[in-house]
């Protein structure tokens, strides 16, 4: 039975009934799996679209409050890291100590299955797809318009919905059809390769620490990276400059690191988004999420637990319009987001933008990371996942070692 309004559509006749949801989650990753769960656990009628063809390039971090404020069981962990060790252009090592808490690492692969899997058992519908186009139907109710299975060229089907919610990603499609200036996302360029992880650990690696490398050869503007992941490893790099040879650049790194031998199980690249967009709604009924809305962090590139935090906002908001009938409610995802995160985000933006622009300056800030400090308040927010208040004295001597370090008056 074809909708009356599905002329408006330029792809061909659907094979579909039309069905009605109250809520159509575009993305089965972290965020869209996690909104719809929240909504289907509201009693809400929800579809769950999701290519299911492709993982995101991630190392896979999580703070433990991800697990705790989503319901996680650690066992979904595939390693927990202790120390976070970070190598400045000239090869100066700083081991930075978690503390009496740890780094979580999953397998993106198990980690966000069993997201969807709770989605369906809390009565979220899944079906495996990608979305093409956004339309309305003749009484304004949005129509979503997807190719059926795990091709780009099956079967093309369509499903009506009081209200979407996108989180299908850096470049969303979503976002680009729905979203006013979504084309402002600012992206880091990724890739990274999968490798079996060493029998043993050694100076280059190690099965409870992280390596982050700060050096132009390996990543002009960001980093590059060692995660370990139980029984496999992500070996990668990041950048804003397009053109940069990422291959090379993880090439390089596992010959330095003796890692070049090391069976490779998958390659993987895509972008990063690392700020949010400035609006996240249409006003009427799309709201987006995780990736499509630029929730990575700045410097730092973490995002699972932003994702899941967008997410529920995101699940929230369309609640909250389905109560009330006031898109305006779909608004709040983002002010919320903003009110609990936007801090963190702002320093970390400045942090990469000013100490990540040069060698020298990395060579400083590789420094600067050996201060008690620093690294006390560095994973401070990181476990509790906001800036630390409770440490003013803290504050205040970092703000004169960086003054220190950026007169060039404490040596690198």
């Amino acid at each position: 039975m074809e909708s009356a309004g599905y002329t408006q559509l330029e792809r061909g006749t659907p094979v579909d009934d039309g069905e009605l949801f109250d809520v159509v989650v575009v993305g089965g990753g972290p965020a869209g799996a996690t909104a719809a769960h929240e909504l289907a656990c509201a009693g809400r009628k929800v579809l769950l679209l999701d290519r299911a063809w492709r993982t995101k390039p991630c190392g896979g971090a999580v703070p433990p409050q991800l697990l705790r404020d989503f319901r996680i069981p650690p066992a979904l962990l595939v390693a927990r890291v202790n120390t976070a060790r970070v190598i400045s252009p000239t090869a100066k090592k700083v081991d930075i100590p978690v503390g009496d808490g740890y780094v979580g690492m999953v397998d993106r692969d198990m980690f966000d299955e069993w997201l969807r899997v709770r989605a369906t058992q809390a009565g979220a519908v899944r079906r495996t797809g990608a979305f093409t186009q956004f339309s309305r139907d003749t009484d304004g109710t949005a129509i979503i318009t997807y190719t059926e299975g795990r091709s780009r060229h099956g079967a093309t089907r369509f499903v009506r919905a009081r209200y979407v919610i996108g989180a299908d990603g850096a470049l969303s499609p979503v976002a680009r059809q729905c979203i006013p200036d979504s084309h402002k996302a600012k992206h880091v360029f990724a890739y990274h390769e999968i490798v079996k992880s060493p029998a043993r650990d050694s100076e280059a690696f190690g099965h409870d620490r992280v390596d982050v490398y700060y050096n132009a050869p390996l990543s002009p503007d960001f980093y590059a990276w060692v995660f370990p992941h139980g029984p496999t490893t992500s070996i990668g790099t990041g950048t804003f400059q397009k053109g940069f040879g990422l291959k090379e650049a993880v090439a390089r790194l596992r010959a330095d690191t003796g890692m070049d031998g090391l069976e490779t199980i998958r390659r993987e690249g895509a972008p990063i988004p690392i700020k949010p967009l400035p609006r996240w709604d249409n006003g009427r009924d799309v709201v987006v999420a995780g990736d499509a809305a630029g929730v990575v962090a700045p410097a730092s590139g973490e995002g699972i637990f932003y994702a899941m935090t967008g997410g529920r906002l995101a699940a929230d908001a369309v609640e909250d319009a389905l109560q009330t009938g006031k898109a305006s409610a779909l608004r709040m995802a983002r002010r919320r987001f903003m009110r609990l995160h936007g801090p963190v985000f702002f320093v970390l933006d400045v942090m990469q933008s000013f100490w990540y622009s040069t060698d020298n300056r990395r060579e400083r800030f590789v420094a600067i990371c050996r201060d008690r400090d620093v690294q006390q308040l560095t994973f401070d927010g990181y476990m509790r996942k906001q800036l630390v208040r409770a440490r003013p004295l803290s504050h205040l001597r970092i703000f004169f070692k960086n003054l220190a370090h950026l007169a060039g008056l404490t040596p690198a």
